[in-house]
């Protein structure tokens, strides 16, 4: 995907997770993150937007989030919609040649934070949706897929992953719906050990055998793997048991 694409989707759920918050109640708990109730969600979604602000302005040493959002919740929904649309801002005029940090591989590092600041954004208008009571809005194919590649081939090859056997295994994950002709991934080859995850990623399975194979639609994919889907509505093969380790072990 294009930075421009990325920009709009995080334009869009960005205004779908507040809305959708305001709507729920500050006070109503998030059933995909049970430890979470409306507001705590709000706040560090926008905290994170702020601190994302900041490399885009050019820091360049990595430092902790820190939730920043005010303690009287008739101004939260406010102060969301200022440090979203000041996100927004800053990745439409940043420099194309921009030197900040970042913490996955990217083209550039504004594709890096276009791209982190999107799935973020997305992954938690599931968790405001869920909190309304209402099904999600879908996600394009090309995004979803997009972000299980960002997931699996960025996230969970670095060394704090938790994903780990014993045992070498391997777990598939393919997509239906997203065109081999692309040169997008349609399908990633997980090699589980000890160490941290190796991924293969494939625009064609072949002969690609796996101890257990998961596949379906990317946005079902896409929110499963975060953890906030239902692996019963994906067609799961071989060994059931690499499901329940992802869902153990895999959050972020």
């Amino acid at each position: 995907m294009e930075i421009a694409g990325f920009i709009e989707a995080l334009r869009r759920d960005g205004e779908v997770l507040v809305d959708s918050s305001v709507r729920a109640g500050w006070d109503t708990l998030v059933p995909t993150c049970p430890e979470w109730r409306v507001r705590d969600l709000v706040a560090h979604t926008g905290s994170v937007h702020r601190w994302a602000v900041g490399y885009l302005d050019g820091k360049t040493e990595g430092r902790p989030i820190e939730i920043c959002a005010p303690d009287d919740v008739d101004a939260l929904a406010d102060w969301f919609r200022e440090g979203h649309l000041r996100l927004l801002n800053r990745l439409t005029t940043a420099p194309a040649d921009l030197e900040c940090w970042t913490f996955l591989p990217a083209p550039t590092p504004l594709a890096f934070w276009a791209r982190r600041q999107a799935h973020e954004t997305a992954i938690h208008r599931v968790d405001a949706e869920s909190a309304l009571g209402g099904r999600p809005r879908e996600f394009t194919a090309e995004f979803a897929a997009d972000g299980i590649d960002e997931l699996l081939a960025g996230f969970h090859v670095r060394s704090r992953s938790k994903v780990r056997t014993e045992q070498p295994r391997s777990l598939l994950v393919q997509t239906t719906d997203t065109a081999s002709d692309t040169g997008q991934p349609s399908a990633w080859l997980l090699h589980l050990s000890q160490e941290p995850l190796r991924v293969e990623q494939l625009t064609d399975t072949g002969s690609v055998s796996a101890d257990c194979t998961i596949s379906g639609s990317s946005p079902t994919v896409y929110r499963a793997l975060w953890n906030r889907g239902r692996y019963e509505d994906l067609d799961v093969t071989g060994d059931p048991s690499l499901v329940e380790l992802w869902r153990r072990t895999s959050a972020v």
